[in-house]
């Protein structure tokens, strides 16, 4: 039995999340590191896959509590082959990972010491997020470790499903604090680096615990980013925007242009986050402009796959993945090391610069000359990315680009254009000017 705390990880977890004036920040390169990736891959799994419905929420939901926390003793994903994941990542495109090692559920995809409610438990005995994390450290991909703050399971935490709305009969926050800072103490002491740790659904788990814990957090590792979600704050209804931690995170949507605080959308590819057969997925075409728009606006794009019972993901989200690593390939440019702008998104139109270099992304182009906004600074150039010059003018306000009939792209047309000093020094510009 897993389910008592080990005192050596008891006494190490109460020494490392000791508390702190302020949960602190991660240095500025490793901010940079995680924002010039621009693209990374959410896996949503665990037992429930079984059923095809969604993970946590459908625990006492669609499917009865009892029935759900014993699909684990069917769980045996033999398919299952991490070095597989990471190649799918990488053909599309993406630059990190993040995996739901422990989501509303409560389960671990890991051999937590902390409970037996884990993949050790299953048929398939196998350490997923050791796995992982060791196939992405070997395939270039950063690794980031997805955990629930709630945990409708644990007899501990004061609310329970369906969905968070039932009250545990003995709650005591001060003993579910203890397990969670034993398991992410865990997570970043056993398993190499992690880029971010991805909290959600802080609920009742608020400043009070999360500001210490996110501190001890930093102590184990320095340059780990930890998003928006770890704890609640009063006032502060929407966790996705809060003011905690390093980054915002806008959920199945686009996030608004912001340069000030760097913010990452979650988005599925399909509708559900864990797999569903038969899900509808999202078309080639909404795939690139989700992510040019969301890079647009100076965000991250964290795009959600469900892999399937047996522990592949299923083989028509692996070939629309593909064709978006095989866009990327050509124009990859306008997206990696970028930062929004400096025109602020609109529905037809985003921009993305560094360096010297501005990208314009017109979307559903059919024009010949597109009007922006002009800038306070001088176009040296424009072209067409990977093609010829085109023509273009600044005049009374306006910078007008032509385009050449033969050079539009039916998802995104991208145009660079090289200025004068560094793209980064220009203040955002309030709109654009379609013509």
């Amino acid at each position: 039995m897993k389910h008592l705390i080990p005192s050596a990880l008891l006494l190490f977890a109460s020494t490392v999340f000791a508390g702190q004036p302020g949960e602190g920040t991660p240095p500025p390169e490793a901010v940079k590191h995680w924002q010039d990736a621009r693209f990374g891959m959410f896996i949503h799994w665990g037992p429930v896959s079984l059923k095809g419905t969604e993970i946590g929420w459908s625990r006492g939901k669609e499917v009865p509590i009892e029935e759900y926390d014993n699909l684990y003793k069917q769980f045996n994903p033999t398919k299952f082959n991490a070095d597989e994941w990471v190649a799918i990542a990488k053909a599309a495109g993406m630059k990190y990972l993040v995996l739901t090692t422990k989501h509303h559920d409560g389960f671990c995809l890991w051999d937590s010491k902390l409970t037996d409610y884990d993949i050790m438990s299953t048929p398939f005995k196998r350490d997923i997020v050791k796995e992982l994390a060791a196939a992405c450290k070997k395939g270039g991909i950063d690794f980031g470790a997805y955990y629930s703050t709630c945990d409708w399971r644990h007899p501990a935490f004061p609310l329970g499903s369906p969905g968070g709305n039932s009250k545990n009969p003995n709650p005591d926050m001060d003993a579910y604090d203890k397990y969670l800072r034993g398991q992410t103490a865990e997570l970043l002491t056993h398993y190499g680096p992690i880029s971010t740790l991805w909290f959600d659904m802080p609920q009742v788990y608020t400043a009070k615990w999360g500001i210490p814990m996110v501190a001890g957090l930093r102590q184990l590792q320095p340059n780990v980013l930890v998003n928006s979600r770890a704890y609640a704050l009063p006032g502060h209804r929407n966790i996705t925007h809060a003011p905690v931690g390093d980054y915002g995170t806008p959920e199945k949507h686009i996030g608004a242009f912001n340069m000030e605080r760097p913010w990452e959308s979650c988005m599925t590819l399909c509708e559900q986050w864990a797999w569903k057969p038969n899900d509808k997925m999202k078309s080639i075409k909404e795939c690139l402009q989700t992510l040019i728009r969301a890079n647009g606006g100076n965000g991250n794009l964290l795009f959600n796959v469900g892999p399937m019972p047996d522990g592949r993901i299923e083989p028509r989200q692996v070939e629309r993945l593909k064709e978006m690593g095989d866009w990327l390939k050509t124009r990859g440019e306008s997206v990696y090391g970028t930062r929004g702008g400096p025109w602020i998104v609109t529905k037809n139109i985003a921009s993305t610069r560094k360096g010297d270099k501005i990208y314009v992304h017109l979307f559903d182009f059919t024009g010949d000359s597109i009007a922006l906004t002009a800038l306070p600074v001088t176009v040296k150039s424009a072209r067409m990315l990977n093609g010829s010059a085109i023509t273009h003018e600044s005049k009374d306000g306006t910078l007008r680009l032509v385009i050449p009939k033969d050079a539009i792209d039916p998802i995104d047309t991208v145009i660079e254009l090289t200025i004068e000093g560094n793209a980064l020094d220009l203040a955002p510009l309030p709109a654009l000017i379609n013509g």
